[in-house]
């Protein structure tokens, strides 16, 4: 039986590395199959008790193989396996919703050093929350914030209910625009991960097919949401408000002469990879 295992776990790996795909995605994919974590399958007796609670390998073998099949036709892994891990969090995606990012975690980093230099509780407002990745970091690290989730989607708000239901329910989900959402609140902090890829861009494959749009795509050049974005922050902000924004790694400049209007203490910062990757200021 453990034989067979190997074997089809070397079957998989192979099977997306000839479709350009890591091969650590079969440990992923084998793993979600078994009701495992990644790091079970390097302990055999794990992996024996949970392929003898299934009871017959062959399950677990055509499972697997329709999951490798779905992701060599560019589904995202996350969607296959529903969940994306964002610093300490295990949130849930599917369809309709943005896989959150790694690079997005350094924005959240950053808006927690802020945090902690303020004292008291402290309102944060997260416009286009899609998944609530970054508000329910937020919300989990910083226990004295009061986390409002702003989405306009639909499709995303059913996976923003469903992770503030599992992590942390006390996030206040407000479905609306940015433009017009909570008329006459004022904040402490925004957080802000809009659209900003321009229409025309390529993608890779699975980003393209398969994520959607409205949280992609900002506009020609890319800039039309994040100028909604930053004038909904300029609205909700107090004076002295921290803003923190991601953006394309081309846009910072754009983003700074947009900020420059209501913002001081504007700061660029790189993402791991040394690029550009998201923007914080303070409010007038």
């Amino acid at each position: 039986m453990e034989l067979t295992f190997k074997e089809f776990l070397r079957g998989g790996k192979e099977q997306l590395s000839a479709a350009g795909f890591a091969e650590v995605e079969a440990e992923h994919l084998l793993a979600h199959t078994l009701g495992l974590t990644r790091m079970d399958l390097h302990n055999p007796l794990t992996v024996e008790n949970a392929l003898t609670a299934i009871g017959d390998i062959s399950i677990v073998e055509e499972t697997f193989w329709k999951l490798l099949d779905r992701r060599c036709a560019n589904e995202p892994l996350q969607y296959l396996t529903g969940v994306a891990y964002f610093r300490h969090l295990e949130i849930k995606v599917g369809p309709g919703v943005l896989v959150p990012r790694p690079e997005s975690e350094l924005l959240v980093e950053s808006v927690l050093t802020h945090i902690e230099k303020l004292s008291g509780a402290i309102s944060v407002v997260d416009l286009g929350a899609g998944s609530g990745a970054l508000a329910l970091a937020i919300a989990t690290e910083a226990p004295n914030t009061h986390v409002i989730a702003v989405e306009k989607s639909a499709e995303a708000i059913y996976w923003l209910k469903e992770n503030i239901s599992f992590i942390d329910e006390k996030v206040r989900i407000v479905e609306s625009d940015v433009s017009t959402a909570l008329d006459g609140v004022k904040c402490d902090v925004v957080i802000a991960n809009p659209p900003y890829i321009a229409d025309g861009q390529e993608l890779p494959a699975d980003v393209r097919e398969h994520e959607p749009a409205i949280a992609l795509f900002g506009g020609a050049d890319g800039m039309k949401a994040p100028r909604l974005f930053i004038a909904a922050s300029a609205r909700l902000l107090k004076p002295g408000g921290f803003l923190a924004i991601e953006h394309h790694e081309s846009q910072g400049d754009e983003i700074a002469a947009v900020l420059n209007i209501d913002f001081q203490d504007i700061l660029l910062h790189q993402d791991l990879t040394g690029r550009p990757r998201f923007t914080t200021a303070v409010r007038r």
